[in-house]
């Protein structure tokens, strides 16, 4: 009872927020469309009662008449064209503006959606399927545009047109309306169990949907490896067992939805049928007119037919509901939280004093604002130290222990270990992707938590062994290093990365545009345009995720050469499978199970003869 009392006021508290879109923007035009829905429906009613008017005052007495007069019922006729010409005006109006109103909100809700993603922070992707997460764009989306488009203003006109409808049965005839009324109840109670099932199947049909999605997108990515390894009958017996799933909960629910409609007619049948014979024993025993019955028997399918229209929207709105409710908790979800105060500013150094200016002297300093209003400044050098840093990507699962190192400003540290020794997740802290539960960073001496966090990520480069470019030319794709480098910039930080060579042999040059992650580019040639993008940035502190690891020999020593160029006089973090390109480090640190158990150069590692000097003679396999 307790869960049921929960969905009902989920249920309202998402009803309430839609009409909040609507309500902030369109109250006028809201307002224009209920209007015209009620003239819509008051028209449909004034038709049937012209049935009546016409065949009583002017069909039954023409019968009857030697010279029947036909100028009255001329004109009557010409009014009755004009009134159901402004219900097709009416009906036309709401529509049009149903669609208006419908698309305005869903761009207003796709760019809130998209907005509010930009936000979160990489937790909430680490831990949800990227398909799911599409399927909230596409699927939930869509079933609130045919709820807002179609199914709220079915809804709104039936409602209306049923009132009014009641109301012109009550005064035609009381004892018709009752036979009537007592066959609506049948209708509700079937309606509301066939509708009721229909929709727990079309919510789960939507969430079955989203699953499927996810493993589609997860088996498109990997596509590669499902063939390496030969996983096509496995990823085939997974996705059966997911489309099962969706046939079976696609299948209940129209099951459900298809027999609503005929089983609400036929009651509806039955109920016009009782109403002909009870109508025609009323007639005859001159109580009601022959123009009454049949206008009475109109009201009858006008005001059945909008119940199983009713009947058949809900569906709709429940599933869009249920959409609507994904939708809000992707908006709801918590935001990267940022509470810094230290930003990044262009400095110039006269006289030894730092001093903040509008110009690009290629001078940077952090701007660190005090609560006695003081501003001091200290130039961004790229000092990294960890503090006694502990970490778990769950709050009760550490896996960074006791981690305490310095990287001093032009150092190269470099991190070996097997994987899931935690070398990774430290480079992911100095991001502030994710945050520290115990322990300090600092950056130049300043709390990594008191720094922006764009301003921070701004200040480091990250070059990864999975690169990931964009649909566009390539210069589009290096430009992300910096968005308004302009095409010699571009071009330097191509040369710098050793790209340029590769891009000049392209169809057209930096023009060439690439979609799918680089298609038709080689590993290697990725891996240089990441560089080339790092390099556009230009930053003091780097981190170099095993960015050769997925490459030849070959193309390795041209990635490295651009690497070795892009390092040069830069703070940077190195991790590394193959150790001989870590031997030059200032500084190796060797890791295992989220500790640093050995730390120096390599020859003072190598002269150790522990961890490291196992590792690199080969009698400890790296993972």
């Amino acid at each position: 009872m307790e869960n049921k009392n929960k969905k009902k006021s989920s249920k309202i508290k998402t009803i309430k927020r839609l009409l909040g879109y609507v309500t902030s923007t369109y109250k006028l035009q809201l307002f224009v469309v209920l209007v015209s829905i009620i003239i819509s429906a008051l028209v449909g009613v004034a038709g049937i009662e012209f049935i009546k008017y016409l065949i009583d005052d002017f069909i039954t007495p023409f019968l009857t008449s030697q010279n029947p007069d036909y100028t009255a019922l001329f004109n009557v006729i010409m009014i009755m064209a004009f009134v159901y010409l402004v219900g097709v005006i009416a009906t036309y109006i709401y529509n049009r503006l149903m669609i208006n109103i419908s698309q305005g909100i869903l761009n207003k809700i796709r760019k809130q959606l998209f907005n509010h993603m930009q936000k979160l922070p990489i937790r909430y992707f680490d831990s949800r399927p990227h398909g799911e997460i599409m399927s909230t764009y596409t699927n939930d989306v869509d079933t609130l545009r045919q709820m807002l488009s179609q199914s709220i203003p079915q809804v709104f006109s039936a409602c209306v047109s049923m009132v009014t409808i009641l109301v012109s049965m009550l005064t035609t005839n009381v004892y018709l309306t009752l036979v009537v009324i007592a066959m609506v109840v049948v209708m509700i109670f079937v309606s509301k169990y066939l509708g009721g099932n229909s929709s727990r199947f079309f919510v789960k049909q939507q969430e079955d949907i989203g699953k499927i999605d996810g493993y589609i997108e997860e088996m498109m990515e990997g596509q590669k490896v499902v063939k390496v390894f030969n996983y096509e009958e496995e990823s085939k017996n997974k996705f059966d067992e997911l489309n099962e799933a969706l046939c079976e909960s696609n299948t209940k629910a129209n099951m459900y939805a298809n027999i609503l409609m005929p089983c609400i007619m036929n009651i509806g049948n039955l109920g016009y049928v009782l109403v002909a014979v009870i109508g025609g024993m009323l007639s005859v025993n001159g109580i009601l007119t022959i123009g009454s019955i049949a206008a009475f028997l109109q009201f009858v399918k006008a005001f059945t037919n909008p119940l199983g229209q009713v009947s058949q929207q809900m569906n709709s709105i429940v599933m869009a509901l249920a959409g609507a409710e994904r939708i809000f908790e992707l908006i709801d979800e918590e935001v990267e939280i940022d509470e810094g105060y230290v930003t990044l500013v262009n400095a110039k150094i006269e006289n030894g004093k730092i001093r903040e200016t509008e110009e690009r002297t290629g001078v940077w300093a952090w701007k660190h604002p005090h609560k006695d209003g003081r501003i001091t400044y200290t130039r961004l050098r790229g000092q990294v130290e960890f503090e006694n840093v502990q970490f778990g990507y769950e709050e009760n699962k550490r896996i960074l222990h006791d981690i305490t190192l310095t990287a001093k400003e032009g150092q190269k540290v470099s991190f070996v270990g097997a994987t899931g020794a935690g070398k990774t997740t430290i480079t992911n802290l100095i991001n502030r992707f994710y945050d520290i539960q115990e322990g300090k960073i600092r950056y130049d001496r300043i709390n990594i938590r008191k720094i922006k966090k764009d301003d921070l990520r701004r200040s480091l480069g990250m070059v990864l062994q999975d690169t990931s470019l964009f649909t566009g030319t390539i210069k589009d794709n290096i430009r992300y290093g910096k968005l308004n480098a302009s095409d010699e910039e571009v071009i330097e930080a191509a040369k710098l990365s050793n790209a340029d060579k590769f891009i000049r042999n392209l169809p057209h040059g930096y023009d060439t545009v690439i979609t799918g992650n680089g298609e038709g580019l080689s590993q290697g040639q990725r891996q240089l345009l990441s560089i080339a993008r790092a390099a556009l940035n230009n930053p003091p502190v780097l981190i170099l995720d095993e960015a050769t690891s997925s490459i030849d020999t070959r193309t390795e020593k041209i990635v490295q050469e651009g690497m070795d160029k892009l390092m040069k006089g830069r703070t940077v973090f190195v991790i590394a499978h193959r150790l001989s390109t870590i031997k030059n480090s200032d500084l190796i640190m060797v890791l295992d199970h989220g500790r640093i158990i050995e730390r120096g150069n390599h020859n003072e590692l190598i002269a150790k003869k522990g961890t490291y000097y196992g590792l690199y003679t080969g009698a400890i396999e790296i993972d």
